[in-house]
């Protein structure tokens, strides 16, 4: 299975990525922000970092690549996207998921390992996971608070759209103690914690992480 993973301007986890898609099974296939051919990849993944700087809003400029053109198309088609942190915030700037991220509740940059309980099993990047198991993967972020008006937030969650949860304190102010969402397909998943970092022993707090990228490829076989 060949999965793209997106490199903009500013991108820090794209290599960490690939590596985790090929630790799982898959191919994993470079994509440039500046070019609209997404390389007949089976999914897309957009990595962690300060697209484009940052500026205006995290991913804002970002949902205006090239790249993002063809995403935005192909996700409605059905394509699987996962977006970890800022891939996250390009997610919502692109409206391929309600709500935005903003700065966190305490004004700090938080690093941390930190502990999810798992909610929704059915999209392509989770089936292969236990819903309500906790699992521990590394959250990185300084605009990591997830914010919805009140009916954006009352219809994910009776959606069951709530993917992930924090489950030993927020360690941002994310409304809900939300984590990540998917959209009302379940292709297209956005968290802002980084399971790229938890997919080996030696360099992760587990491999609790890997199971987001097994799962796409299990799905996409079965």
């Amino acid at each position: 299975m060949r999965v793209g993973v997106v490199t903009f301007p500013g991108s820090l986890d794209d290599r960490d990525a690939q590596r985790a898609v090929r630790l799982a099974g898959g191919e994993p296939v470079a994509l440039w922000h500046g070019d609209e051919d997404l390389r007949r990849v089976d999914a897309v993944v957009l990595p962690g970092g300060f697209s484009y700087g940052d500026y205006l809003r995290c991913g804002a400029i970002a949902r205006f690549a090239p790249v993002m053109r063809t995403v935005i198309e192909r996700a409605a088609q059905g394509l699987p996207v996962l977006g970890i942190c800022n891939g996250f915030q390009i997610l919502c700037e692109s409206h391929l998921l309600p709500g935005a991220l903003t700065r966190n509740a305490h004004l700090h940059f938080r690093n941390r390992d930190q502990r999810l309980r798992v909610e929704n099993v059915s999209t392509a990047w989770t089936s292969g996971l236990q819903r309500d198991a906790e699992i521990v993967v590394p959250v990185k972020n300084g605009e990591g608070c997830f914010v919805a008006a009140p009916d954006v937030l009352d219809r994910l969650e009776g959606e069951g759209r709530v993917v992930v949860r924090y489950a030993d304190g927020n360690p941002n102010g994310s409304v809900r103690d939300i984590a990540g969402i998917c959209n009302a397909n379940g292709n297209v998943v956005g968290l802002m914690p980084h399971p790229e970092h938890a997919v080996e022993t030696l360099t992760g707090p587990s491999t609790d992480g890997l199971g987001f990228f097994t799962s796409l490829l299990t799905a996409t076989v079965s």
